[in-house]
């Protein structure tokens, strides 16, 4: 069965095409938004804890600069869709944004579900056509025209734009459909490996520790000592290995090596303490407070539990007094507070990462336009490139401007 002609087909009802659809159907443009789930937007729902870091409290630049040398393919994006245009474009939708501490802009709700009505409202709006569970089977190339092959009908336009997003979180229906419509195109997919995923280590210890959180640690993954990525942030142990915002930003260095488990991570847990003040720190504080457990003068700087097992790891009981404490001693410990080396077992891959690492290569893309260079008429944009920034609603806003962009431009 064939259906009507289309404008524009759009394949993904993610944070990416949600925003291409709108943008393309408020030109004029007949467009009919392709989704393979029961609901769209179900990401979203899941992002952020279900609170849904929309962008980061930043100038383009400072989106550009979160992304590496790749983030300099954003410029046109974020010309069309600013990160103050993305903050507008919800408010006006009726949900108010607020800035947190770190940066990160969450609706003052805290509820991914505004969000995302947001989108269906104004999309609804916009005159698009939503079609649920119906995903796209195959995109294949008709004279000038697409025809979209869906397991209901076979739909046909002009201009197809693929926003399947990547391979993270697999349970929302990204598997990496994207990669194989774009490939058939004669596009290069780099291999897509997990990011901002929690990290797992062998050591039992780590696991007793489930649960303490540190606001700011810098993690570096290291690779026969050589550093490979260094991010400082916030830290949580779990009984898996590591999480929270430090360890998700580096674990992509660990998920892309060949051989993850001849990687270390080294740990400083106070990175705003430089390692002399630490240690003098501790050498006063040991003679002032001599009768003192050594664990309880730590603990004025990290949490109890951490303390307890930081000072097992370099060979001393946590019933050990501050007096007496030999300088070797007192070192070692600092060594364990500033530089705690780790070994890696590899990450808990795709199903709990947050973005995908890899995909269509962007040299490939106009970044202008987000228009296929090997094939007018084919766009791509949010997740299914090979883009992907830190955690703190960068990734969003990348989707949020390249779909624009693209709705812009088809």
């Amino acid at each position: 069965m064939t259906g009507p002609g289309w404008d524009v087909i759009v394949l993904g009802a993610g944070a990416a095409g949600l925003m291409a659809a709108i943008h393309a159907a408020e030109r004029g443009k007949r467009t009919l938004l392709l989704e393979k789930n029961r609901k769209p937007g179900v990401k979203i729902l899941m992002s952020g804890g279900t609170r849904c870091n929309i962008t980061h409290d930043c100038d383009n630049r400072g989106i550009v600069h979160a992304f590496g040398p790749p983030g300099k393919f954003l410029h046109s994006a974020l010309a069309a869709l600013s990160v103050r245009d993305t903050v507008a474009f919800f408010n006006a939708e009726g949900v108010p944004t607020k800035v947190e501490e770190t940066g990160k802009v969450f609706p003052v709700s805290n509820k991914a579900l505004d969000v995302l009505d947001a989108l269906l409202r104004r999309m609804r709006r916009s005159g698009a056509t939503l079609a649920l569970e119906e995903p796209a089977l195959d995109v294949r190339k008709s004279g000038n025209a697409f025809e979209v092959v869906t397991n209901q009908r076979l739909l046909t336009s002009p201009r197809v734009v693929i926003m399947t997003g990547g391979q993270s979180y697999p349970g929302c229906g990204t598997r990496g459909d994207g990669y194989g419509f774009a490939a058939r195109f004669g596009h290069t997919i780099v291999p897509p490996k997990p990011a901002l995923v929690p990290i797992t280590v062998p050591a039992d210890w780590v696991a007793d520790l489930k649960g303490v959180t540190l606001a700011d640690v810098n993690v570096t993954v290291l690779d026969a000592n050589r550093p490979l990525l260094e991010r400082r942030g916030g830290f949580l142990f779990a009984h898996f290995g590591l999480s929270g915002p430090a360890p998700l930003d580096v674990s992509k260095a660990v998920s892309q090596h060949p051989d993850p488990q001849s990687l270390e991570l080294e740990l400083d847990f106070l990175p705003s303490l430089p390692e002399v003040e630490l240690d003098e720190s501790l050498r006063v504080e040991s003679l002032a407070s001599g009768r003192q457990l050594l664990t309880v003068v730590l603990s004025r700087h990290l949490p109890r539990r951490l303390c307890d097992t930081l000072l097992t790891l370099i060979g001393q009981p946590p019933d050990r007094k501050a007096a007496g404490l030999s300088k070797s001693d007192r070192q070692a410990l600092v060594r364990s507070v500033k530089r705690l080396r780790l070994p890696v077992r590899g990450t808990l891959g795709f199903e709990k990462a947050e973005v995908t690492a890899g995909g269509v290569s962007l040299d490939e893309v106009d970044s202008r336009t987000m228009e296929s260079k090997h094939c007018p008429g084919l766009f791509l944009a949010g997740e299914v490139l090979d883009l992907d920034g830190p955690i703190g609603g960068y990734n969003f806003q990348a989707a949020w401007s390249t779909g624009w962009l693209s709705g812009r431009s088809v």
